[in-house]
């Protein structure tokens, strides 16, 4: 028997087979083969058609059934993944009226930070553990303002993962986790926050109905199983966000834990006890296991200047393989001998209270510096965000105990994931796993037993761990010497 798993991302759809009993791993695979479009016809903004998302999944779909050499009867249950943050609407029908506004879209950033000064910091923080921001409330409340013949047809709204189920049940529901994701859920009621709809004009029959993890949501429809090969009548257990669902798919379920990922942007989600929000440089959101008894909390900290700076190096430096710039750091000691690269140069930083600071490549010596001492400062700026965001964390009052992280491109890199273990004093558990995995493996959680998916992942993921450096002096003085230019920079912006 099997479960399958899905990710939407914005740049493609990823669709996950596992065996029910082990949770090994029978295929992962991509749809499609090239990324996916992003529409943005005025700057900073960023859409597309759920349509092409439904597409891809059917398509997906029938890709792993005829090449897992599977009989899709099998299927016993589907788990979703998708990014976050974006806004759906759909008519009586179930009909998108307008493509979706994604996560990377901004166009809502005044809209939240209006609402946050007249509603007040304290009822946002006490209530929402954050400013409603530009998230998914904000974005419809734009829609409301901007175009409303397609608000007065609005039905529900939605969050991209709820728009997949619905194409697969028929049913518009939603989750606990996915309201939070779009600043919609009241953590001190225990509810949807229908004030902040009441604030935005917005009808709270818009909201659709609520369904809880790890249960049987809906059950796919005949046209839903024509569509996709999948069996009718089986249900969907489990929907989240890409970064609750990445923590998930490391087994970080409890408090202390934390997930971190090292891809083109740098995330740290802490899994937390409940507690009212105090920064607004950190995201507080519903975790994928949060019950009334025992509330968890996901405190996400993104670094936007991550690995999108080392992969800037590798294209205007001779386009070498990233194995290449490693072996070339490796020979340059801890500190680059000077130079210092500060890797913001992807957009405005939350951790920076949404200044945008650019990057910068400081303390150059033309007769002594050359690519190799490039490459080491790129990896060990981008390590010193990892850092810093590390201790945005912890005046947010988070417990970090074990920190697990994916195998991909940064932490690949010892010299990357070594400063980083070093400096935090924290051993860093690589796993070699995925969202859509993830999702799959969450289906068996239906029986609850969290002891056996902490096993799968033990069993089937795990990779390495990096254990702090005992002469870590070197490091720490590099990074006094880093933060010492970030905070000039910070003053004078």
């Amino acid at each position: 028997m099997y479960y399958i798993g899905y990710d939407i991302g914005s740049s493609s759809v990823k669709a996950a087979l596992v065996e029910a009993e082990t949770g090994k791993k029978v295929i992962v695979l991509n749809e499609p083969q090239n990324e996916m479009e992003i529409l943005s016809i005025h700057p900073d903004w960023a859409e597309q058609d759920p349509e092409i998302w439904w597409q891809h999944i059917c398509t997906a779909t029938k890709r792993v059934i005829r090449e897992a050499n599977i009989d899709a009867s099998k299927i016993q249950g589907i788990g979703i993944s998708y990014q976050m943050h974006g806004l759906v609407v759909v008519d009586k029908a179930g009909n998108a009226l307008r493509n979706s506004i994604i996560w990377c879209d901004s166009r809502a950033v005044e809209i939240g930070n209006k609402a946050f000064a007249e509603i007040g910091e304290q009822k946002c923080m006490e209530h929402l553990l954050n400013s409603p921001g530009n998230f998914t409330a904000s974005k419809l409340k734009w829609v409301k303002e901007n175009e409303p013949q397609v608000y007065n047809k609005i039905d529900k709204y939605m969050l991209p993962g709820d728009y997949i189920a619905l194409k697969l049940t028929g049913e518009v529901t939603t989750t606990k986790n996915g309201l939070s994701e779009g600043m919609l859920w009241d953590y001190k009621e225990n509810k949807v926050a229908d004030w902040l709809l009441d604030y935005y004009g917005i009808e709270q029959s818009l909201t659709p109905k609520i369904v809880e993890n790890f249960t049987n949501q809906e059950v796919v429809t005949q046209q839903a199983s024509k569509e996709t090969g999948l069996p009718a009548g089986i249900p969907i257990v489990y929907r989240a966000g890409d970064q609750p669902n990445n923590a998930l798919s490391l087994n970080v379920l409890n408090p202390g834990e934390v997930a971190a990922t090292g891809g083109t942007s740098g995330v740290f989600y802490a899994v937390s006890e409940m507690s009212s929000g105090k920064s607004t440089r950190v995201n507080n959101f519903v975790h994928v296991n949060y019950e009334l008894e025992t509330p968890r909390v996901g405190k996400l900290l993104n670094i936007n200047g991550a690995g999108i700076q080392y992969r800037w190096l590798r294209n205007n430096m001779g386009n070498e393989s990233y194995e290449a710039m490693n072996e070339k750091a490796s020979n340059v000691e801890v500190g680059s001998e000077g130079v210092v690269v500060i890797p913001f140069g992807n957009g405005a930083e939350r951790m920076f209270n949404n200044k945008n600071i650019g990057t910068h490549f400081l303390n150059l010596n033309l007769n002594i510096h050359n690519s190799a001492h490039l490459f080491r400062a790129s990896l060990e700026g981008i390590a010193f965000s990892f850092v810093y965001g590390m201790e945005c964390l912890k005046d947010d009052n988070t417990t970090i105990n074990v920190i697990r992280a994916g195998n991909d491109n940064l932490f690949r890199s010892e010299i990357f994931s070594n400063t980083v273990a070093t400096l935090i004093g924290h051993e860093i558990e690589i796993y070699n796993t995925t969202g859509a995995v993830g999702a799959a493996r969450a289906v068996g959680l239906k029986d609850g037993d969290y002891s056996k998916f902490g096993a799968n992942v033990s069993d089937n993921d795990h990779v390495m761990t990096f254990l702090p450096l005992h002469n870590k002096e070197p490091y720490e003085t590099a990074y006094k010497k880093w933060k010492q230019e970030l905070e000039l920079i910070l003053t004078t912006k």
